[in-house]
This record gives C-alpha cells, sequence and structure tokens, in this order.
C-alpha cells in the first residue's frame, strides 16, 4: 500500500507532462499518420483500380472514420481501469496496443495483392487504433493535470494536448520526406515507412511511462474506499451517466471543432487542394507541418493566459476566430497563391490552438475525481464519434452537392463553432456550480489538505 505520507515532490509537475506529452506524441503520430495516408494514397492502395475516384476517396476516409466508432468504448473500458487501478497502467496498455496496430498497418497487402481482404485487414486495425486512443487522451491529461501546482492546471494540462501538434508534425514531416523519393517509390512502399518507423518511438514512449508515478489523486480514492467513503466507483460509467450527463452532453459540443474542425482544416483541405484545385501535395504537406509547429509553439502560452484570465475566454475566443476563418481557408486555396495559403493555414492553426490546452483542464475541473476518468474520457470519444472521424467524409458529400464548391464545409465549421460558444460558457457555469457544491475539484499535490511533516 502507497504511503501517503510520503511527499511527493520528487516527481515534478514537469516529469509528468513530459511522460503525458510523450505518449500522446506517439499515439496521435500513429493517428495522424493513418488520416494522412487515407487522403493522399490508400484510395489507391486498398481499392479497386476501376472505383469512381469520388467513390475512392469517401471509402478511403471512411476507413479513417471507422476508427472513431470504437472510441467511446476505448474511453468507457479504459476509464473504468483507469478510475479504478490507475492512470499509469491504463495509458501503458494503450499506448501498446497503438503501436502495435500501426506496425501492423505498415505490413498490410494491397488490394491488387489479396482483394477485399485488404481493405477489411486495414479496418480492423483501424478498430483497434480506435479502442486505443479512445482510452488515451483522458488518462494524459490527467497524468498532467492532476499533478499540477494550484493554479496551473491549463498549462500543465495542455503538455497533453502538444502530443497532437508533435504527432501531427512528425506525421507530416515523414510523409513529406518520403515523398522525395518519388510518387512511384512513394505509392509503391513510402508511404509505408511512417506507420513502421512508429515501433521506434514506442519503445521510448514505453519506457518513459514505465517509470512514472501515479497520480496522485488514486492514493486518496484507493484510502477513501478502504475507509468507504465513497472511493473509487464500482461502475463510473454509470455514475457518470446518472450525475453529470449534462456536462459530458455540453462537452461534446464545446469540442466539436477541436475534434472534427480540425480533421476539416487538415485531412479535407488536403484532400481538397489535390483533388479539386490540383494543388501540389508536397506543398500542402509542408503547409500542414509548418502550421502543426505553430501549433507546438502557441499551445502552452495560450495555456498558460488562460491559467491567467480564465480558460474559458481562451476558448470562446479561439472558436470566434475558426467563424471568421473558416471561408477565407479555402477560399485562398483557388489562388494557387502558395504564401497566401500557407499564411491561412497558419491563422487557422493559431485560432484553432486556443481550443486544446484550455479545454483539457475545463472538463477534467467538471467531474469529481473518481470518476474523472470516465467522464472526460466520455465526452472527448463521443465527440469524436459524432464529429471528428466522419468529418472528412461529411465535407466531401457536403462539397459534392454543391458541384465540389468549398462553401458548403467551410459553413457548415462557422456553424459548429458557433454551438461551441454557447457550449462552452455553460461548461463555465456547471463549472461553477460544481466548485460551489461538496464534489471536490482537481487536487492538487502543491496545495495538500495539510503540511507534511517532511518537506
Amino acid at each position: 500500500m502507497t504511503d501517503r505520507t510520503t511527499p511527493r515532490s520528487a516527481q515534478s509537475p514537469f516529469r509528468t507532462a513530459f511522460a503525458a506529452l510523450s505518449g500522446t506524441s506517439i499515439e496521435w503520430y500513429d493517428f495522424y499518420a493513418f488520416a494522412t495516408a487515407a487522403a493522399i494514397v490508400f484510395n489507391d492502395v486498398f481499392f479497386p483500380a476501376d472505383m469512381p475516384t469520388a467513390l475512392k476517396t469517401i471509402s478511403s476516409f471512411a476507413t479513417f472514420a471507422v476508427g472513431f466508432l470504437l472510441r467511446p468504448l476505448g474511453g468507457i473500458v479504459f476509464g473504468h481501469m483507469g478510475d479504478r487501478v490507475g492512470r499509469k497502467k491504463t495509458l501503458v496498455i494503450t499506448l501498446l496496443m497503438m503501436g502495435v496496430a500501426s506496425f501492423a498497418i505498415g505490413l498490410l497487402p494491397t488490394y491488387d495483392q489479396v482483394g477485399v481482404l485488404s481493405p477489411i485487414l486495414l479496418i480492423v486495425l483501424r478498430l483497434i487504433q480506435g479502442i486505443a486512443i479512445g482510452g488515451e487522451w483522458g488518462g494524459a491529461v490527467l497524468i498532467a493535470v492532476e499533478n499540477a501546482p494550484e493554479g496551473k492546471a491549463t498549462f500543465f494540462g495542455s503538455f497533453a494536448q502538444l502530443g497532437s501538434s508533435v504527432g501531427a508534425l512528425l506525421s507530416t514531416g515523414m510523409f513529406s520526406l518520403m515523398n522525395l523519393f518519388g510518387e512511384q517509390a512513394f505509392d509503391s512502399w513510402g508511404w509505408r515507412v511512417p506507420f513502421l518507423a512508429s515501433s521506434v518511438l514506442v519503445v521510448i514512449g514505453l519506457v518513459v511511462r514505465t517509470k512514472l508515478e501515479d497520480s496522485p489523486v488514486m492514493d486518496e480514492i484507493h484510502a477513501e474506499q478502504e475507509q468507504e467513503q465513497g472511493g473509487a466507483s464500482r461502475l463510473p460509467v454509470a455514475e457518470v451517466l446518472r450525475k453529470d450527463w449534462r456536462t459530458v452532453l455540453v462537452g461534446v459540443f464545446s469540442l466539436a471543432t477541436a475534434t472534427g474542425g480540425y480533421y476539416v482544416v487538415t485531412s479535407y483541405l488536403l484532400s481538397y487542394g489535390t483533388e479539386d484545385r490540383h494543388l501540389s501535395e508536397s506543398m500542402l504537406l509542408n503547409g500542414l507541418s509548418l502550421a502543426a509547429f505553430l501549433e507546438l509553439v502557441v499551445t502552452p502560452f495560450l495555456s498558460l493566459l488562460g491559467d491567467k484570465v480564465g480558460a474559458h475566454r481562451i476558448v470562446v475566443g479561439g472558436l470566434a476566430g475558426v467563424v471568421v476563418l473558416s471561408i477565407p481557408q479555402f477560399m485562398v486555396m483557388g489562388t494557387g497563391n502558395v504564401a497566401l495559403i500557407y499564411v491561412m493555414m497558419l491563422a487557422m492553426r493559431f485560432v484553432m490552438s486556443a481550443l486544446y490546452g484550455p479545454m483539457a483542464a475545463i472538463l477534467a475541473d467538471g467531474f469529481a475525481p473518481h470518476v474523472r476518468y470516465t467522464g472526460i474520457s466520455l465526452s472527448y470519444q463521443v465527440c469524436n464519434l459524432v464529429f471528428g472521424g466522419f468529418a472528412p467524409v461529411a465535407a466531401v458529400w457536403l462539397s459534392s452537392l454543391a458541384g465540389g464548391a468549398y462553401w458548403p464545409p467551410a459553413v457548415a465549421l462557422m456553424a459548429v463553432s458557433a454551438i461551441g460558444i454557447w457550449c462552452t460558457l455553460r461548461l463555465r457555469t456547471y463549472h461553477g456550480r460544481r466548485v460551489a457544491s461538496p464534489h471536490r475539484r482537481i487536487t492538487a499535490p502543491a496545495a495538500p489538505s495539510a503540511p507534511s511533516p517532511a518537506s
């Protein structure tokens, strides 16, 4: 049993934040590698050559979308494990699952080699990825937030979100590198390298996470359980749906732009630029890499600002920026002006950076500690199911209804962002009610209820 009198100062907030960052970077690298490949190569590798181009594109994005079907299940299963057993063990399992599935994708046979079995295997591995990523985000956020000093939860919570930027940067960078070998080499074997290379990153991530201590909140949960004072819930998902369903529902819509909107301005934008505007694939990949780097740099600063002025204000400002930039983002694609396209990519990613780090802390503070892993995972993964995976498919479909025009997906993104503003403000209201209620907030190790005898 853990000795709760032993101070945890040896495990600094930065160490746990780095552990969250390293793991989510690897998992999101694998996830975005699939998204990039689905946009530019899977349509030719895993589907018959005589299939209509639009149908192949939709089918390719559909394989990307199926990964989102089981993400809520992953959130429930691993959320239950994280709330009952611990954050650390759960995160090790999710990382290992994602790594094995991604490596296997790099070894898959093509449609020309095995026929319909090829896309079937791709879908199975994608479902495994979905389950793994379903349990990753919540645990990574909590391991950073629950170890954060008082008043710094937004900043340290952003490190888990930075994994998305790092993963996207590594993924698009790898695909850009493979493109240098030429189109024929890329279509033959180059697209496989990013998936196979993930095995090296997974080993690094496992080393970092296995050396990490669990969240101090788990000590309190287990102690309360032993004293029969409402510790670990027997079935966290049932308690969340019974007591906090409003928080889950509003959280889903407040996250819609951060999830679905992201794929619209990355995966769909890449497909729209290459298929409809005949722009250079390498040029767009380089632009997305620059945007990912900007997001990586900006997110911590916006999260630090959120600790000072309020995380809700930062998120609302970011959503308002998405509303303003949605149409210009796609409009400039028709100009063919590389500099202008890059400027709009960077501007859009800047305002979307305001949605990630702050939202992690907002959601974490909305649930009681003993069901927190399940609560935030359920909100995030249901949002990804509804708005995330099918966003590129919906964008292609909306565009096709208007003869290939860009404005239907852009208007849809504006509408979702406007709804997100209202829902984020509602989350602030629910958060205020929880703070005023007997439920405990995030436990910060830097501000214990009683001074430690040895510090």
